[in-house]
């Protein structure tokens, strides 16, 4: 009697382990609620390792919730004054002279590099949630980084999605994606994001270090780094206007 009590018991256990799990929707929805801060200041560095050389940007931005960003870049001479303005799906580009000019980002633009970056337009506005974007699968577990991920395999629910297929690698316990995958419909590979540091921010964890290559390219990739991060300070409703794009 006393075996058969031990083996219900185990069980028991394994039983509230397995329906512990999560499944891979609560996952994205995890990463959603981690991703998306209420407001923030953030000053970041980014390293573009290009064909003819390296070179280095610094920006400040400005960002409430998913729908609303602001960027200004500090450095080098040549970009300083540059700003980017992105309210819901809508962004524009002001160059200070002596061009002067804003001009809004839409269409095949969108899939333009971002100051010669590994990033494209059409990245910086991906403001969906992953919830909203993809259905997916969960396929295993493995280490990435030094750090314990959930494998999942995700699909666009609709046409218009930047990646018609994704796979992630995301943190067991921070629920950050360490490594992405962006692929085609067909499952050619096209641009690979992968954070080498995160950062706590509050109650929750935030990318510090990442790295991005796009795999058409034949450059070394784009380093991003955010040397600063600010919660606390307010952001006046006017930042986010056509009219700071020129101030």
């Amino acid at each position: 009697m006393k075996g058969l009590h031990v083996l219900l018991l185990i069980l028991s256990l394994v039983h509230t382990s397995m329906g512990a799990e999560l499944t891979a929707t609560q996952i994205l929805e995890k990463i959603d609620k981690n991703q998306v801060l209420d407001h923030a200041i953030v000053t970041a560095k980014m390293v573009i390792h290009g064909r003819a050389g390296t070179r280095t940007i610094t920006s400040k931005s400005w960002s409430e919730g998913k729908d609303k960003s602001f960027s200004e870049y500090l450095s080098p001479a040549r970009e300083k004054g540059k700003k980017m303005l992105k309210l819901g799906d809508k962004l524009w580009s002001y160059t200070p002279e002596p061009h002067d000019r804003t001009i809004s980002i839409s269409g095949h633009l969108l899939k333009q590099s971002v100051m010669g970056s590994d990033l494209s337009y059409e990245d910086f506005m991906n403001n969906d949630s992953m919830v909203s974007d993809y259905d997916a699968k969960l396929v295993g577990k493995e280490k990435i980084e030094g750090r314990d991920c959930y494998v999942l395999e995700l699909t666009a629910k609709r046409d218009g999605v930047s990646y018609a297929r994704r796979k992630i690698w995301v943190d067991t316990e921070r629920f950050l994606p360490v490594q992405s995958d962006m692929m085609a419909k067909g499952g050619k590979l096209l641009k690979r994001a992968l954070i080498r540091e995160s950062m706590r921010v509050g109650s929750r964890w935030y990318p510090k270090s990442m790295h991005f290559k796009d795999m058409l390219s034949t450059g070394g990739g784009t380093e991003y780094h955010v040397e600063s991060i600010d919660l606390k300070t307010s952001i006046p409703a006017q930042k986010f206007t056509k009219a700071s794009l020129r101030k």
